[in-house]
């Protein structure tokens, strides 16, 4: 457990301070990581590997999986606790449905954005992820599994884009090149919180099982815990890597969610998360143009060019509309 206390201990060294230099009246609370969510519950796993139920202090208190937090016990209660205070995020991301946008996770190093030759993958959602990703300042690399298989080219060609953005595309065929496959993921996992995502049936259930033998049953664990039964199942959790990397590296798995939430980003500044944009970006006739349909765009410019892809422009346009008129 002693590499799991200093990844605490490391990435909150000094906090006792706010940002202004002010002494947090918390810093003598006892310090946790949130490891699941559901609801107003939580499970928080404190320095030296206690696990306890803990319950945040406040009607619009709200935490998320990775959340660093300062607790104390609930007097007469040897399990559970109160969350006084979450510490200082280093970034924060977002999930969203036909209904509402709301945070998931934070404190992350890496997204894994993981996508397979079948079934065919959805490029906005790969675009959103990307997308919140750079907004929140995460680096991010995409894996394409099932290389085995026929349309494997295919896919590599839908991928050739964010390939010539800079992202990074890592091959593999977790099915019949496990060993091989694992060792390009892991080596990517060490000392990093990652957040892994994709679609169903891409394969992202077997590389956590692989990474994480003990998952299944850490979910019935949190369940039990958090006498949630079956939410749990598309909760965001936290897992350690314990197979003899790097103590403080961690998966975060988060199955069953639509799409990345995208409300906090401002559709001015949308083009400058997107890799193949934001070079054209000052270069316009209008100052404030939306590259959709102005005169002069460099961006439209680029795209007549062969400089930016049909589908990217695309997207790009659908998601500035949405953002223009969403108000979460």
């Amino acid at each position: 457990m002693s590499g799991r206390a200093s990844h605490l201990a490391r990435r909150y060294a000094g906090k006792g301070e706010s940002r202004s230099g002010a002494v947090d009246a918390n810093a003598g609370l006892a310090l946790g990581l949130v490891i699941s969510t559901h609801g107003r519950h939580c499970l928080v796993e404190a320095e030296g590997g206690r696990r306890l139920i803990c319950h945040p202090r406040g009607k619009k208190s709200e935490v998320v999986v990775g959340d660093r937090v300062r607790w104390q016990p609930t007097p007469g209660s040897g399990d559970e606790g109160v969350i006084e205070a979450v510490e200082p995020r280093r970034n924060l991301m977002w999930r969203q449905d036909e209904w509402r946008s709301k945070s998931f996770a934070a404190n992350l190093d890496l997204l894994l954005m993981w996508v397979a030759v079948e079934p065919v993958f959805s490029e906005a959602q790969l675009a959103r992820a990307l997308i919140a990703a750079h907004a929140a300042g995460i680096e991010a690399a995409v894996v394409l599994n099932k290389i085995d298989l026929p349309a494997a080219d295919t896919a590599r060609a839908r991928l050739a884009p964010y390939r010539a953005m800079g992202y990074e595309v890592i091959e593999c065929s977790l099915k019949h090149r496990r060993e091989e496959a694992l060792g390009l993921i892991r080596q990517r996992l060490d000392h990093r919180a990652t957040l892994v995502l994709g679609p169903s049936g891409a394969g992202k259930s077997t590389l956590i099982n692989a990474c994480v033998p003990q998952a299944q049953a850490e979910v019935g664990e949190i369940s039990q815990a958090l006498n949630s039964g079956r939410h749990t199942t598309t909760a965001t959790r936290w897992y350690w890597l314990d197979d003899g990397g790097s103590p403080d590296s961690a998966l975060i798995d988060s199955p069953g969610f639509q799409e990345f939430g995208l409300h906090h980003v401002a559709a001015t500044d949308l083009a400058s998360h997107m890799p193949d944009l934001s070079p054209y970006l000052g270069q316009c006739r209008f100052h404030n143009c939306t590259h959709r349909q102005e005169p002069g765009c460099a961006v439209l410019a680029a795209a007549g060019a062969g400089n930016i892809s049909p589908t990217r422009l695309s997207l790009y346009q659908d998601f500035f509309e949405e953002l223009s008129r969403t108000r979460w």
